[in-house]
């Protein structure tokens, strides 16, 4: 599967651990930027890329990662076939797919704290393996996982 991510300035720390899991679970990652945690960039842009991406077919999935997530989730959701939602839980994560089709997980880049950022996989436990259905980590970095999972 393809899953297109994207962030503003204050979601670029995560961008990168993100796109590492999704490409470790064998999916192909399509990079919409940014990457300058300095520089100011509007969230809604990013969310208006990461959803032209989804609705025209170039992804099947997305992450969008702002300060809080709550903007990246208000803007992607303007979008007529987006289906965003703002999980830092594996509950919300589970039901957002199975039950509400969402299609865009959002993350908050200063709700998700350096250090769980930074907390090796194998250190953790069943959070993604909720959100995709395999044994991966409970971190909620890593809740992304079911999002792409086999069985979607």
């Amino acid at each position: 599967m393809k899953v297109a991510i994207a962030a503003d300035h204050a979601g670029t720390l995560l961008m990168t651990p993100v796109m590492d899991e999704i490409r470790r679970l064998g999916h192909e990652v399509l990079d919409l930027g940014t990457h300058d945690p300095v520089t100011p960039d509007d969230y809604p842009d990013r969310a208006a890329d990461l959803a032209a991406a989804l609705t025209q077919g170039r992804a099947e999935r997305g992450v969008l990662i702002c300060g809080s997530g709550v903007g990246a989730s208000v803007a992607a959701n303007k979008v007529r076939g987006i289906r965003a939602a703002l999980c830092h839980d594996t509950y919300s994560a589970h039901q957002g797919v199975e039950h509400d089709q969402m299609n865009v997980l959002c993350l908050g880049g200063r709700v998700i704290g350096d250090g769980l950022r930074r907390s090796p996989p194998w250190k953790q436990n069943s959070e993604a393996s909720e959100f995709c259905g395999t044994s991966v980590s409970e971190s909620v970095l890593l809740n992304t996982a079911k999002f792409w999972g086999s069985e979607f």
